[in-house]
């Protein structure tokens, strides 16, 4: 009997809690950009600790739609209840509401009189740009990318954040 070609054996696949973080981590970093660089106070004083709640409290919704759609979209007849397998989905969002953390620092600090509040909104995106190149290097490198394409990728979701600096300067 002739000896069959040797078939190379695919990398084993990460598991989706990792494809989980650098989904949220992403998202959530361009969520908090454009969050950060919506917020306007020419009707008003700035008020940062309202700002930085006002984020937080919608990446928690933004997790928590997502999350549940999320479940929607997956549900199956695999005999999971459907408030159980939804609840566990949600709360498989957290990294969304974690990259979005250092823009609520930020704005805390600008709260505590560190720097002003377009103080804070420029070291947010400061952050959340070089943010977006460690996610998208991350995450190339995670797929099995060279240290080239990794940049390249990290660069391109840089451009993201950059893209969310020019709006901002533009709008204001």
């Amino acid at each position: 009997m002739p000896a069959s070609p040797t078939v190379p054996v695919p990398p084993a696949r990460r598991a989706e809690p990792l494809q989980r973080l650098l989904f949220g981590g992403i998202y959530g970093t361009i969520l908090a950009s454009a969050l950060a660089a919506a917020l306007d106070n020419d009707h008003g004083s700035p008020n940062p600790a309202y700002d930085a709640l006002w984020i937080l409290l919608t990446s928690l919704a933004s997790a928590g739609a997502h999350g549940y759609a999320h479940a929607i979209a997956h549900r199956t007849a695999d005999g999971v209840p459907v408030t159980t397998s939804t609840v566990r989905s949600v709360l498989t969002e957290w990294p969304l509401i974690a990259a979005v953390l250092p823009t609520v620092a930020a704005l805390l600090g600008a709260h505590e009189g560190w720097w002003g509040e377009d103080g804070a909104i420029g070291v947010a995106l400061l952050i959340n740009t070089v943010a977006l190149f460690g996610w998208g290097f991350w995450a190339a490198r995670v797929a099995g990318r060279g240290w080239g394409k990794a940049s390249r990728t990290g660069g391109m979701d840089m451009l993201l954040g950059l893209f969310i600096v020019v709006a901002n300067i533009l709008i204001h």
